[in-house]
């Protein structure tokens, strides 16, 4: 069985969600499942030990065994149902997996390579709705990322240059810019604040998160001389981390392509490229880069081939 997703988020940005258990804990198992660590210990011959507990009081312990890590580029893991000590069960199919990560043009492909000892386990996962449920566990994940920067496309009009500044909250964004909104006297852009539990359901699509519904999507402050702030906060639950360092770019709007490439590689040259230049499936040729003096810039071109 194999299960390929690709997500508009930097490579590293990926790896950690899949790594480290508070990230696990929130995207791992379908709504209304909740997965809770027990033990996490990622390294080659370490394993994460978990239960998936569903709306009704079901509990039930798996155990993921590493085998193989090479950082930022694959692992490998044998996947079994257990008892809460960790205790592998022998009635179960077991799972033996190979996730590799690459960087793409829109983001992070991730590729989950699963083998079985027989065809009988295979159908009998596929049976339990294995496929199904580990598929819709990557999906607000998606559904975050396409709607921010839908809504920021939105409220940019014409094709002329600018610059701004990008800023992500770990859930404070709201208190944050109505502190700024204080200092600088000004009025947000567009429909104000924009949050998660504003965007509108679509097929497919999971429902958002009850404590993630009131945390800001996107938001634009005008301050001095033209120049705009925006901002979203960056969940926890779907795989973010907010860090000093990772918490603000400086976001470049170039009238042109042409301009656009021509700063994207003067700017990332000697430095690290996090999202190559491609054209986005958000409309915008787009990507972003942190140079060699470690400052993050965001590039985003309208203009169309």
């Amino acid at each position: 069985m194999v299960v390929t997703r690709e997500f508009a988020a930097p490579l590293e940005q990926v790896w950690q969600a899949w790594t480290e258990s508070e990230l696990l804990d929130e995207w791992w198992a379908p709504q209304p499942w909740k997965a809770i660590t027990k033990i996490m210990n990622f390294t080659e011959g370490g394993y994460w030990l978990y239960s998936m507990n569903g709306p009704a009081g079901e509990k039930v312990w798996a155990k993921l065994s590493f085998q193989k890590i090479e950082v930022h580029k694959n692992f490998e893991a044998i996947n079994s149902f257990s008892d809460e000590n960790g205790k592998e069960s022998n009635d179960a199919p077991k799972m033996f997996w190979k996730i590799l990560f690459k960087s793409s043009a829109r983001g992070t492909t991730v590729e989950v390579d699963i083998r079985f000892s027989s065809m009988e386990d295979l159908q009998k996962m596929v049976e339990m709705g294995f496929e199904a449920g580990f598929t819709a566990a990557h999906e607000n994940l998606d559904q975050y990322l396409q709607s921010g920067f839908k809504l920021r496309n939105e409220l940019k009009t014409g094709a002329t240059s600018r610059v701004t500044t990008y800023l992500n909250f770990p859930g404070t964004t709201e208190e944050a810019f109505m502190f700024y909104k204080s200092v600088f006297k000004t009025e947000f852009s567009g429909r104000g604040i924009q949050r998660f539990g504003d965007i509108p359901a679509e097929a497919g699509n999971p429902p958002v998160a009850d404590n993630v519904k009131k945390m800001v999507l996107h938001i634009e402050l005008p301050i001095l001389g033209g120049h705009v702030l925006m901002a979203t906060d960056a969940p926890a639950e779907m795989g973010f981390i907010v860090t000093r360092g990772n918490n603000m770019h400086i976001c470049l709007e170039p009238s042109t392509r042409q301009e656009t490439k021509k700063l994207f590689d003067a700017l990332s040259a000697g430095g690290k490229i996090t999202m190559p230049l491609e054209d986005m499936f958000f409309g915008a040729y787009f990507g972003e880069c942190t140079d060699r003096f470690g400052i993050n810039w965001m590039f985003s071109c309208a203009e169309k081939k």
